[in-house]
């Protein structure tokens, strides 16, 4: 075994419990404290207990608090896709606007006269097929 490479060891380290309860264990650590122990723990004792870890139940309830006032703040979905709707509705109506604007302009002007001779395209599709 080589020298100097491994931790020492404490056969009397102790480990505290948040409940209170102190054990004494051999460990590389010479004390060490943990959350919940044997003694504590709702699987060995039977009782129902709420274990909160780093506050995250409060946690929990901060951001619900905060869900609730965003909330009252925001608007919903239905609003949004109502002033959608109206936005697009006045879009069209302007774009019907513009179009009747347009063809009062045409009307306006005299419609270019068509040429009695037939176009190259029309008189080879009046050719018969082989």
């Amino acid at each position: 075994m080589k020298k100097d490479i491994h931790p020492t060891y404490y056969s009397d380290a102790k480990i505290s419990c948040a409940c209170g309860a102190v054990f004494t264990i051999g460990s590389t650590a010479k004390e060490i404290s943990v959350e919940i122990c044997s003694q504590c723990h709702p699987f060995y004792t039977g009782k129902e207990k709420l274990v909160d870890t780093a506050g995250r139940v409060d946690r929990f309830k901060k951001i619900k608090e905060l869900q609730k006032k965003t909330s009252q703040v925001r608007k919903g979905k239905a609003v949004k896709k109502a002033r959608s709707a109206k936005k697009k509705l006045e879009k069209e109506k302007e774009r019907i606007q513009q179009e009747i604007k347009g063809n009062d302009i045409l009307k306006a002007k005299p419609a270019p006269k068509k040429s009695s001779k037939p176009s190259k395209a029309s008189a080879k599709s009046k050719k018969p097929a082989k």
